[in-house]
């Protein structure tokens, strides 16, 4: 029979194998890296702008605290309690549900090998803003000459404008896995996202002082009070909070499992939400003070110049650029904190797969690092380099994020809420360092409110997409590179789980003495309320 010296040393040994952040500090950092990402830039300040300027921000508080936060907690209690990737850790809390874990790990390898694309455009365009290269036509040189974007058709022709910094993007994305947890990601994050929050906090001050910018600020804050009648409204802004603060994929259920046992999850998870929010804030006052400027130099009002996603990041901003006062400053701050921000998401995003192909088959961290890295690279250099490249991405950033994220995301809630009734356990293990305390309220809003705010954003996206094809793309794309891919994942998912796992892999609850809300023999059979014990009530799939 084992002693708690004996489960103490294996777990020590597990968890040096896998790695691990040296601090609350470290994590802190990484888990806001992967959430301050492209999204908080290009997509929140449109967002609010389209649903009720200033009003938008009640119901993105409401989405925050009763959805955001909640499902944030979820991810770190079931990463921290089972020390596992996504698919070890569901697989410790029920063996049925392993699945879902390799459902999400499926969904950030696709989701890695587009990302990447994007960041290696910003990069292009950090030095493309010394000089204003783009010239008179942002649009036109966007799909033109920098793309080569023609017809809406898959081709293999090479661009090599693009095909060289998304070379160097995985180049660096490698070199930072390779080198582990702390020394890789956590290193990499705490450099960056300092370097991150001034350059922006820069773009911003610089942005203010641009003549037109109050106007912009008014047409962003100025509140439509109407629009918080409106579910689509209510809808986006849980849609929002959910997308920009990677939960529901395994990214933070990662991340957490790397965290010594005894931090406080719960004060960590509210830094990290409201850090989210905040950035996402300071992003809305940069980019609309820039867009109300370029509404001034052209003579329009700033609802004809507003935009969101790529066309603000490499068609508007490039305007203001050319148009502003030390405008190659303003491009290298705003397209270089594009690339900080994408680069510490992307290595977030790998690191859900990379983490899960070695607990599963107990590889080195440079075997795991290649196994995975290289397939990745090699996939979004075929398909992300050619003049199809925008089309092809456009396409599976919609679906995937649409589809393959909410679905999953909403369904491990329910499984873990209603199925395995795990929120008490988790719940009480957030609760042994953990302040405030979680209870009722928090189980509550996890089992049922963040659900139903899940699926009402699922359903309207259902209604906008059967309602017209997306982006008037042909059905063929759309059928291929969107609905069927996001069928395949969890078929994916579900098989990959059939996989044996490493020999010696505790599976049946959490590790010995993983578990600080319990005794080190907490995984009796003997309680049958206590998930993944020896009541393998679902089985593999």
């Amino acid at each position: 029979m084992s002693t708690p010296a004996d489960h103490s040393t294996t777990l020590s040994h597990e968890e040096g194998r896998r790695g691990a952040f040296s601090s609350r500090r470290v994590f802190i950092l990484a888990a806001i890296g992967s959430a301050v990402g492209l999204g908080n830039i290009w997509r929140f300040p449109y967002v609010a702008y389209e649903n009720g300027g200033g009003a938008f921000l009640l119901p993105y508080l409401v989405a925050l605290l009763t959805a955001g936060i909640p499902f944030l907690l979820l991810d770190y209690a079931i990463g921290h309690r089972h020390r596992g990737s996504a698919p070890l850790s569901f697989a410790r809390l029920r063996r049925g549900t392993e699945g879902l874990g390799w459902w999400q790990v499926a969904i950030c390898f696709v989701i890695a090998v587009y990302y990447a694309a994007v960041i290696a455009w910003a990069l292009r365009y950090t030095f493309f803003s010394l000089d204003q290269a783009w010239g008179a036509d942002p649009e036109a040189f966007f799909f033109g000459e920098f793309l080569q974007a023609g017809d809406v058709q898959v081709t293999a022709d090479v661009v090599p404008g693009v095909l060289v910094p998304l070379a160097l993007v995985w180049l660096a994305v490698l070199v930072i896995m390779a080198l582990g947890v702390q020394r890789g990601i956590g290193v990499t994050s705490l450099v960056l996202i300092p370097v991150l929050v001034l350059a922006f906090s820069a773009l911003v001050v610089q942005a203010l002082l641009l003549p037109g910018a109050g106007a912009g600020l008014d047409a962003l804050f100025t509140p439509d009070w109407s629009a918080l009648t409106s579910a689509p409204v209510w809808a986006a802004a849980f849609g929002q909070i959910l997308f920009s603060l990677s939960v529901g994929f395994g990214i933070m259920i990662t991340y957490a499992s790397y965290v010594r046992r005894r931090e406080d999850m719960i004060g960590s998870g509210l830094v990290v939400g409201f850090s989210n929010s905040g950035f996402e804030l300071l992003a809305g006052i940069g980019v609309f003070a820039a867009l109300g400027f370029m509404a001034e130099a052209s003579g329009d009002a700033v609802g004809d110049v507003v935009d969101g996603g790529i066309g603000l990041a490499f068609i508007a901003f490039p305007t203001i650029i050319s148009e502003a006062p030390a405008g190659a400053l303003l491009g290298v701050l705003f397209f270089g904190s594009l690339v900080v921000a994408g680069i510490t998401s992307l290595i977030s995003v790998i690191e859900v797969v990379i983490s899960a192909v070695r607990d599963k088959l107990d590889t080195s961290r440079l075997t795991a690092t290649l196994a995975v890295g290289v397939p990745a690279a090699v996939l979004s250099l075929v398909l992300f380099s050619t003049t199809s490249g925008i089309y092809v991405l456009d396409v599976v950033d919609h679906f995937v994020n649409q589809y393959g994220i909410l679905v999953v995301a909403l369904l491990s809630m329910l499984v873990v809420a209603w199925v395995v009734r795990a929120l008490p356990v988790l719940g009480e293990h957030l609760n042994v360092h953990g302040r405030p305390r979680v209870g009722t309220g928090w189980r509550v809003l996890t089992s049922v409110v963040a659900p139903a705010g899940l699926a009402v954003v699922l359903v309207l996206a259902v209604r906008d997409d059967l309602a017209a094809p997306y982006e008037d793309y042909p059905t063929w794309l759309l059928l291929v590179l969107g609905w069927l891919l996001v069928l395949a994942l969890p078929l994916v998912g579900f098989l990959l789980a059939r996989l044996p796992w490493r020999s010696g892999t505790h599976l049946d609850g959490p590790p010995p003495g993983s578990d600080p809300a319990a005794p080190l023999h907490a995984t009796s059979a003997t309680d049958p309320n206590r998930p993944g014990t020896g009541h393998d009530e679902g089985g593999r799939p």
